[in-house]
């Protein structure tokens, strides 16, 4: 796999200059990976869209069912689901216009990852948000 899918270009850029992350799999259990990444980015000033089956509310924010449903852009989309999920949700992401997606740490999905790639989508893969926002302080 090696850094194809971690360009520190495209990293830098997402973490800069994105005001929307769409969280797939978004749910309010503050246990859950997701839940720390997504308030850490709205500490940072990110919108944050929850996507999940329920369409529940977390941090705030109204959650949606669907990638689909989401009435307003979203700069980048992560996929906080398990690998043999991500696929699916990549090609939502295609589907639905998004700009870019993040598979968070152990989310490997080269397949998927390429083909959001030949969308012409920006795509982050086995890094974690968090992290990379650390990195660049």
């Amino acid at each position: 796999m090696g850094d194809r899918f971690a360009d520190q270009n495209v990293i830098k850029r997402l973490l800069s200059e994105s005001r929307t992350w769409a969280f797939v799999g978004l749910t309010d259990n503050p246990e859950r990976t997701a839940y720390d990444q997504a308030r850490l980015l709205q500490t940072r000033g990110k919108r944050i869209v929850p996507v999940n089956p329920a369409g529940e509310t977390v941090l705030g924010e109204p959650g949606y069912a669907s990638l689909a449903q989401v009435p307003s852009p979203v700069d980048v989309v992560g996929i906080y689901r398990r690998a043999e999920f991500a696929g699916a949700v990549v090609d939502e992401a295609i589907a639905a216009g998004m700009g870019a997606v993040w598979l968070p740490l152990g989310v490997v999905d080269e397949a998927a990852a390429q083909r959001a790639l030949d969308a012409g989508l920006d795509v982050v893969m086995n890094r974690c948000p968090g992290v990379e926002w650390a990195l660049r302080r």
